[in-house]
């Protein structure tokens, strides 16, 4: 799960160096936190969060192949 939303991500943002996902297992849950710069926020998210809700769409397709459940958190860089 980690690499497909650091795939989609990085393809996204114009910074991809600056792509971190921190990903955290719990029997069936799987938590990912999405960290892009600043000014890569607008691409990420999108207009009206299309965007984010797109990759997230994906990640809980992506989850239930697997027979998990997954939630993405999209923060800025501090």
């Amino acid at each position: 799960m980690k690499e497909l939303i650091e795939v989609l991500a990085k393809s996204l943002v114009d910074n991809p160096l600056s792509v971190v996902v921190n990903e955290t297992v719990d029997q069936d849950l799987i938590d990912l936190e999405l960290i892009v710069a600043p000014e890569d926020m607008g691409k990420v998210i999108g207009k009206q969060g299309r965007i984010a809700k797109a990759i997230r769409t994906v990640l809980k397709a992506a989850a239930t192949k697997e027979n998990k459940r997954a939630t993405l958190e999209i923060v800025n860089k501090p």
